[in-house]
């Protein structure tokens, strides 16, 4: 007997894509948007702010859907805090890949700290202050004058189209927005020529640009059945090609890039994860310890380590007596992890997703963890184990505030609260920042 075919759900009611209502914005919500109702019903907006009166137009909806989505086109009364998107290439319909170009530097944080503080509340209980948090998004790099955009992105994945020409994304969806230039891409991304070439015959091309080395590679995805085309570019880089069952091939040059920070050389392969703001290696890694304040002949959990940045840093710090335990579940990324460390004898990195091989472990105790979690977040699961092993402190690393705030209170329920919140932006013109939490077992605080 055959099985049933699915059933593919079409959206009911009337589309009103296209419509437009003059709105009120209301707060900034979680996703790079703010919210606003039209006659009882919510719109998520984007290109708009608080406070602000604006035309929309419907991005996507129905006459029976619960929220419509939308972009601001025009702007009757606006925020103090706007100001013309330097990049051509932003606005509606167009690329989606920075959510608050037409907002100035500090506008931009208090936005991020106002989604920061609303996913605290609703997902954790938490207020600021509760969280031990001063309410602030910390710049990085420097401030920057309204208008000036900082080239701090050292790794740009670029679309291509079916004329093979280049660009990015436009927000949420598959068509491509060309571009000549990426305003938010590090020089040595800009320096590749990559938005000047014909790419027919490419799905997709993933530039790079190695902080503190000469390191460049580009990575092509060509589309099904066509070849590779001949790719010479401006200055000595490596290349490969991704095909479609997801394998890494070298065409020319190294398999990977060599990072510099916190005073050691990280080899990343086949495109593998590492932080693409060029400082943010060091802030993180100077939150992390600052935090935990590991002693000499410690014991420490990495999880989630990648390459081993954090397990390296803490290694140095608890010394030959003690012991760092870093899992991933990356192979490449454990096998880059054990050459980087391999000088650290009292470093081990094992390969596994963490849910599963913490528990064979044997660990039921440890001093420090740190974890470094996707951007879904450890879960309950987990965070019930971690509390578990009584370690003194635990910093925790993240690049989604609504995971973290559902961690915390996971975290609360085995017996760990936050002594110290820092928020740190690392990723500006976009919606996205990170976080380092420490939490202490409530037992040794109030």
């Amino acid at each position: 007997m055959r099985p049933a075919q699915p059933v593919l759900r079409q959206p009911s009611g009337d589309p009103l894509v296209g419509e437009r209502y003059e709105v009120e914005v209301g707060p900034v919500a979680h996703g790079g948007h703010c919210v606003a109702r039209h006659e009882g019903r919510v719109l998520f907006v984007r290109h708009a702010l608080p406070g602000e009166r604006v035309v929309v137009q419907v991005t996507d909806g129905t006459t029976t859907s619960r929220f419509l989505r939308a972009d601001a086109v025009e702007v009757l009364e606006a925020s103090k805090d706007r100001i013309e998107a330097p990049c051509p290439f932003s606005g509606p319909g167009r690329c989606g890949g920075c959510d608050w170009q037409h907002v100035t530097p500090g506008g931009q944080r208090k936005l991020k700290a106002a989604v920061l503080t609303e996913q605290l509340a609703k997902l954790a209980g938490l207020t600021p202050e509760e969280a031990h948090w001063d309410g602030s998004v910390e710049p990085v790099g420097g401030k920057l004058p309204a208008g000036e955009v900082p080239a701090w992105r050292t790794r740009v994945q670029y679309a291509v189209d079916e004329e093979g020409v280049i660009g990015l994304r436009k927000h949420r969806s598959h068509d491509v927005q060309p571009v000549d230039r990426c305003l938010i891409a590090a020089p040595g991304v800009t320096e590749l020529g990559v938005e000047s070439r014909d790419w027919t015959g490419v799905a997709a091309v993933e530039a790079i640009a190695a902080s503190g080395s000469s390191d460049r590679q580009v990575i092509l995805r060509p589309r099904p059945g066509e070849q590779l085309p001949l790719v010479e570019l401006d200055r000595e880089t490596s290349i490969a090609r991704i095909d479609e069952q997801d394998l890494f091939h070298r065409v020319h040059g190294r398999t990977f890039v060599r990072e510099r920070a916190v005073g050691r050389t990280w080899r990343v392969s086949e495109g593998g994860f590492w932080q693409i703001h060029p400082e943010a290696p060091e802030t993180l890694v100077d939150a992390v310890l600052t935090g935990l304040d590991p002693q000499w002949g410690e014991s420490a959990l990495d999880l989630y380590c990648g390459v081993g940045l954090f397990a390296g840093a803490l290694a140095e710090r608890v010394g030959e007596e003690g012991a760092v335990l870093g899992i991933e579940s990356g192979k490449q990324a454990v096998a880059d992890a054990r050459h980087n460390l391999a000088a650290l004898e009292q470093v081990r990195i094992e390969c596994d997703k963490v849910e599963t091989l913490l528990p064979r472990t044997g660990i039921t105790s440890t001093d420090l963890i740190v974890l470094d979690p996707p951007r879904s977040g450890a879960g309950r699961d987990t965070v019930a184990h971690l509390s578990s092993l009584e370690a003194r402190r635990i910093a925790y690393v993240a690049c989604d505030p609504a995971a973290l705030a559902r961690d915390l209170a996971f975290f609360r329920e085995g017996g760990y609260r936050p002594v110290s919140l820092r928020a740190f932006d690392l990723f500006p013109m976009t919606q996205h920042f990170e976080c380092v939490a420490i939490l202490e077992p409530v037992r040794q605080g109030r």
